[in-house]
């Protein structure tokens, strides 16, 4: 359990026990556009917000699978220069792994516990990683860190932006999805998986979903 919680927040993680009800709460908060400068938000400070964007999110639903007696795991997913890196949590059902995702895009989104191991679960955002140009962009995936290591920092109730889990996710050990001479011949993505790429669930600047 997390000291210093608000009777509040831990009325939204008691209710968020299981990765299903977790992902659609961060899908019911508007994504997180930083209009005001780069920030990497803790879990009090987004449901404070009700905003988030990839990390945050990802932060965020480590915290309530921790609430719950589960490690609070995250795993980088590594994009090429030109590119966004994307973070999602990390959950284990029935020894197969699975992942909470928040994106304001109709991929990399959430994948079921059907995993047997983590470079399995990484392969599944392949296909989707792509620039707007249809080039192929994710790199690497990170080994899991279990922000446990974090408990002294009190990442889940930090009042302040918690940039330093975002850089020691970047310092941890990465593992190549494939080697240069693969690169080269990847196939860019076809026209009408860019165009399904550039769907999006939340219009910018506001508390709006785009209709479905």
């Amino acid at each position: 359990m997390f000291k210093g919680l608000k009777s509040s927040e831990e009325k939204i993680l008691k209710r968020l026990d299981s990765p299903a009800k977790i992902q659609d709460y961060l899908n019911s908060l508007p994504f997180n556009f930083e209009p005001n400068g780069d920030v990497c938000r803790s879990p009090r400070l987004v449901m404070r917000t009700k905003t988030a964007h990839c990390i945050e999110g990802a932060m965020f639903a480590a915290a309530a699978l921790a609430y719950h007696g589960e490690k609070p795991l995250l795993m980088d997913l590594s994009a090429a220069r030109k590119d966004f890196d994307h973070v999602v949590a990390l959950f284990r059902k029935n020894g197969k792994w699975g992942a909470i995702s928040k994106t304001n895009h109709a991929v990399l989104r959430y994948r079921e516990p059907i995993y047997r191991t983590l470079r399995e679960l990484a392969l599944s955002y392949f296909h989707e990683y792509f620039t707007d140009d249809g080039t192929k962009n994710l790199r690497s995936y990170s080994a899991p860190l279990n922000l446990n290591i974090f408990s002294k920092k009190k990442w889940v109730t930090d009042e302040n932006d918690i940039w330093y889990v975002a850089e020691k996710l970047c310092d941890i050990r990465h593992f190549p999805i494939a080697d240069k001479k693969s690169i080269r011949t990847f196939r860019p993505a076809d026209d009408v998986e860019i165009r399904a790429g550039k769907v999006v669930e939340w219009k910018k600047n506001s508390r709006k979903k785009f209709p479905s």
